[in-house]
């Protein structure tokens, strides 16, 4: 389905997309066969195609997604039933005489759904990727929040990561948000002083300083022998005079509490709750504080060996990392997409999918509300893969820009465009490499999903990671 998404003209009952006519037909229409499914044709929401004999239409955007191979709960075509007859394709000779009682459709708006988006600290260096960005993309527009990573936890307490990038880095006119260059002697320069012009040209905008992460979640075992230490740290890095009107909070990402990540922590169930209470107690009710945690969903898996429930209470939004379920981290396989929105035949994991985690949360009592879904913008993937259908062994990790195993999807779209959806996600078969990421269309699947489920919004792992016209943002945007 990966190709960029060309325009599409309505013009009286059909639509023409890439030179191809689609009728917009309605899924009540009659009984009779509508026009056949193309792999080339695009195909958004309503529109109607058959395949096989039966008729299918379209819960969104579409292209080179075979109806009858995608028509699941969670998938983008609706089974509309059995078909037969000569196609509607000829528009009738007398005019309607009232006009359609449809309104036009208006682009969807979020209302109060949060759109979070990662902004890495690191990213201003090999990937160019800065603050200035996030506006030219148009991606600054539909975010409400943005997660700036990552602060260090080194010794149980809330340091800068990287004091260059942060706020020594100096902006010329071009590269700045505002077209100012940066001066030797002015107080904030390098992100923060971008994200800070950055919010003044969208004032709907709010940052949170994120803490930890995978590299430095080791600092959160000390953290938790003395929380009310740690909160006052963290309340002096946010708060501190040179940038406290940059940032609206803080987001708490522990790689895991009770569980291993890169390291082991052994702090007992009730730590985690015990650092999010007492950053709360710092940091008052007028200040934002999320937490990325873990989308384990399995049966006594790091959802269960952790309070999560009391530890959420206190907060605005929780971020389950509904990615990174699957990679080349095993070398050899199977290949499984590293983002399934739910389970499938086949799967290496019960319980490694993103309905089962949200599902867990909701049973240990987790307001829908409050949860949001990851969505990752990037791929993981194997090489030396030989068959095109999950489940295939490998001998390691594919190519990547700047990690084996890993690429952004502004350069997989076209380098191995997707070849086929499992999960409610998408896999790339290519050569003998193997990818599985989201697109534009198994994106808007799963705000679908997060509509339904009366989710609170959507998140994402990072901006760096969508192209340049910011299609995946568009994609949770329009959809959510």
């Amino acid at each position: 389905m990966q190709r960029t998404a060309r325009r599409a003209i309505v013009v009286g009952t059909a639509m023409i997309a890439g030179g191809l006519a689609v009728p917009a037909m309605s899924a009540s229409a009659a009984a009779a066969c509508a026009p056949a499914w193309s792999a080339t044709a695009v195909y958004v929401k309503d529109n109607v195609a058959s395949q096989n004999g039966k008729n299918y239409t379209a819960k969104w955007w579409t292209q080179n997604e075979s109806p009858a191979a995608n028509s699941t709960e969670w998938a983008v075509w609706k089974d509309s039933g059995a078909c037969g007859g000569s196609d509607p394709t000829t528009p009738p000779t007398t005019p309607p005489t009232t006009p359609p009682t449809t309104p036009p459709t208006t682009p969807p708006t979020t209302g109060d759904k949060w759109v979070v988006g990662y902004f890495a600290e690191w990213g201003v260096y090999q990937r160019n990727y800065h603050a200035k960005n996030i506006d030219t993309s148009g991606s600054a527009s539909k975010l409400t929040h943005i997660l700036y990573a990552f602060a260090n936890t080194t010794g149980g307490r809330c340091s800068i990561g990287d004091s260059y990038a942060d706020y020594e880095k100096a902006y010329t006119a071009a590269e700045s948000v505002d077209g100012v260059a940066d001066t030797w002697d002015q107080p904030l320069r390098g992100s923060f002083n971008q994200l800070r012009k950055l919010k003044k040209k969208y004032p709907h905008l709010k940052v949170i300083y994120s803490v930890g992460g995978w590299t430095w979640s080791g600092g959160f075992t000390q953290a938790a022998a003395n929380p009310t230490a740690f909160a006052e740290s963290c309340y002096n890095l946010v708060e501190d005079p040179r940038w406290a009107d940059v940032f609206d909070g803080i987001d708490i990402d522990w790689e895991y509490p009770n569980a291993c990540g890169l390291s082991c922590d052994a702090s007992g169930p009730a730590a985690y709750a015990n650092v999010i209470s007492a950053l709360r107690t710092r940091f008052g009710s007028n200040n934002l504080i999320t937490s990325a945690i873990t989308a384990d969903g399995s049966n006594g898996g790091k959802l269960d060996v952790a309070d999560y429930a009391t530890g959420i209470a206190k907060l605005d939004k929780v971020f389950p990392m509904t990615y990174d379920y699957f990679g080349a981290f095993a070398a050899q396989g199977p290949t499984a997409p590293h983002s399934p929105l739910n389970s499938y035949t086949g799967i290496p994991q019960a319980g490694f999918n993103s309905d089962a985690a949200i599902q867990k949360l909701k049973s240990k009592g987790v307001p829908a509300s409050k949860i949001l879904l990851g969505i990752g913008f990037y791929g993981r993937g194997w090489t030396g893969v030989s068959q095109a259908a999950p489940g295939g062994s490998a001998s390691g990790a594919a190519t990547g820009t700047y990690e084996p195993g890993i690429e952004d999807y502004k350069v997989l779209k076209t380098k191995c465009p997707a070849t086929g959806t499992v999960g409610g996600t998408a896999y790339a078969y290519c050569g003998n490499n193997w990818w599985s990421y989201d697109t534009p269309s198994t994106i808007a699947g799963k705000m679908t999903y997060a509509k339904n489920q009366g989710l609170g919004g959507a998140f994402f792992w990072e901006l760096s990671g969508d192209t340049t016209n910011g299609e995946l943002i568009t994609a949770i945007k329009g959809n959510l």
